[in-house]
C-alpha cells in the first residue's frame, strides 16, 4: 500500500504538486497528463527520489522522508532514459551492481544475474559494453537491473517514450506480465486500457481518478480545452 497524505511539492517558488491525497493498492495504476503537469514529480515521490515539501508519502508504513533506504528496497524506479541508470561497463556487471548491498553470497548473486539476463533476452550480451546496446536493449537492461533486486513495487516514468514501436511493444509486454505492483507514467494512452486505475494530473492536481475509459476521456477533454 502506498499512501500520499496532503502532499505538495515545489521547486523553489514553483509549485508542481498541490494537496495530493492518494491510496494506491491496485496492481496496475497508470498516470497520464501533459508535459509539465507534475506526473513525473508524483512518480519520483513514490520511492523517495523526491521528498514532499508538505505532507508525507508512506510505503507499507515507511515514510520516504525518514525511511528512505527501506522504501527504495520496496519500490524500484525506471527512468525514461536508460542511460541515466547504466553505471557499470558491461551488461552483467550493471545488473550485479544492483545487488551490492543485498547481503547475498556470490553464488546467489550470480544465479539472480543469470536468471534476469535470460528473462530479458540479454544473456548473449552479458559481457558486452552496456552503453553500446540498442535503445530497446538498454531499456531492458534498466528494467533487469531494477527487477533483479525483487522490489514489491515498480514505478516506470515513460519507459517507452524513446523507443521505436517494436521495442516499445516488447517493453510494454514485459511490464504487463510482472507480478509486482506497477505504477506507469505514460503518454501512450493505448497502454493504459488494461489498467485497473488511471490518474489524470493537470497543473499539479489529480483531476480525474478512475477506470481507463473515463480517465482517458477526461484527459482528452482537457487537451481539447487547453488548445481551444
Amino acid at each position: 500500500m502506498i499512501r500520499l497524505e496532503g502532499v505538495s511539492h515545489r521547486y523553489g517558488e514553483r509549485v508542481v504538486l498541490r494537496d495530493v491525497d492518494l491510496q494506491l493498492a491496485e496492481r496496475r495504476v497508470a498516470v497520464i497528463g501533459a508535459n509539465g503537469s507534475g506526473k513525473s514529480t508524483l512518480a519520483r515521490l513514490l520511492n523517495g527520489l523526491v521528498l514532499p515539501s508538505e505532507g508525507r508519502v508512506l510505503v507499507d508504513g515507511h515514510d520516504t522522508r525518514r525511511d528512505g533506504a527501506a522504501v527504495r528496497r520496496l519500490v524500484g524506479f525506471v527512468f525514461t532514459d536508460p542511460d541515466a541508470q547504466i553505471v557499470m561497463p558491461t551488461v552483467a556487471e550493471d545488473i550485479a551492481f544492483s545487488l551490492r548491498r543485498a547481503g547475498l553470497d556470490r553464488a546467489e548473486r550470480e544465479r539472480r544475474v543469470a536468471d534476469v539476463l535470460s528473462r530479458f533476452g540479454l544473456a548473449e550480451h552479458a559481457d558486452q559494453p552496456a552503453h553500446l546496446l540498442s535503445g530497446g536493449q538498454k531499456q531492458l537492461l534498466a528494467l533487469a537491473a531494477v527487477l533483479v533486486t525483487e522490489p514489491s513495487v515498480l514505478v516506470c516514468d515513460e519507459p517507452t517514450t524513446l523507443l521505436d514501436l517494436r521495442n516499445a511493444a516488447r517493453v510494454s509486454e514485459l511490464l504487463a506480465g510482472l507480478p509486482q505492483q506497477l505504477v506507469l507514467v505514460t503518454h501512450h494512452l493505448d497502454l493504459v486500457e488494461s489498467y485497473e486505475r488511471v490518474l489524470v494530473v493537470d497543473q499539479g492536481r489529480i483531476v480525474n481518478d478512475g477506470p481507463p475509459r473515463d480517465a482517458v476521456a477526461a484527459y482528452r477533454a482537457l487537451s481539447v480545452a487547453s488548445t481551444g
